[in-house]
């Protein structure tokens, strides 16, 4: 996917969900992978024209796997402009080593959102956007049906009160094989993981799964998203 597609799709949803305002400094938080990269190249394009000015900051919580080097991320900042921090932590000790999880991926979460929303407020930043694709959300939507037995998925747009920070998700209306081909195309420096789930989470079965309805069923994928979009769950009601 060209820039130019992207931009038009994140404007749209940016626009559908009101994610930016005038004023906003906005944290993006940034793994390493192809989405968070994406997300970091599409916002910084959008940046430059966009009717509402705002600002960027990238960061990285550093989770402490061996093998993973952000040098060729904060290359990448440094020649688009945008201001890069990276928060050094011992979650993957803490979760691996010391507490053995063995579902690691709930309290690494938990432990990441709580050094990313603790730097977000050091630099004085009112909102995080953070790299979930239109993947991610139809997956989300999937686990929770089948393994909690809920409808539910996160929200394009969530104000924390307690926190007074906003969560906003830019790159919902993308397919994963789009950001994969608009990475690939940009040249974005992804960063591999080195995590020992990475690949073994319930989360791909639920990727194999959609792509396995994908193949049997026309417009799987199509008719998940917009069904997600219609539904009255919190946040995602957009009227066509």
């Amino acid at each position: 996917m060209k820039m130019q597609q992207m931009l038009s799709l994140v404007r749209r949803c940016v626009q559908d969900y009101n994610m930016i305002e005038d004023g906003d400094r906005i944290a993006l938080g940034i793994s390493g992978g192809k989405d968070s990269l994406a997300m970091l190249a599409v916002l910084k394009a959008l940046q430059r024209f966009y009717p509402k000015k705002f600002e960027l900051e990238a960061i990285t919580v550093n989770i402490g796997f061996e093998g993973m080097d952000f040098t060729p991320v904060k290359e990448y900042c440094k020649k688009i402009g945008v201001n890069y921090t990276i928060v050094d932590t011992d979650i993957g000790e803490i979760v691996f080593d010391e507490r053995k999880e063995k579902n690691p991926c709930a309290l690494c979460a938990k432990m990441r959102k709580g050094a990313l929303n603790t730097k977000v407020e050091e630099l004085g930043c009112n909102k995080i956007a953070l790299g979930h694709n239109r993947d991610d959300v139809i997956e989300t939507f999937l686990m929770a049906l089948l393994y909690e037995g809920r409808i539910h998925c996160f929200s394009p747009y969530t104000y924390l009160s307690r926190k007074k920070i906003a969560s906003i998700r830019p790159l919902i209306y993308v397919p994963e094989k789009d950001v994969l081909g608009f990475a690939r195309r940009e040249g974005l420096p992804v960063v591999k993981s080195t995590c020992p789930v990475d690949g073994k989470t319930t989360r791909e079965d639920i990727k194999n799964l959609v792509k396995e309805y994908g193949l049997k069923f026309d417009h799987f994928e199509d008719r998940t998203f917009n069904a997600i979009k219609r539904s009255p769950i919190e946040g995602w009601k957009v009227e066509d």
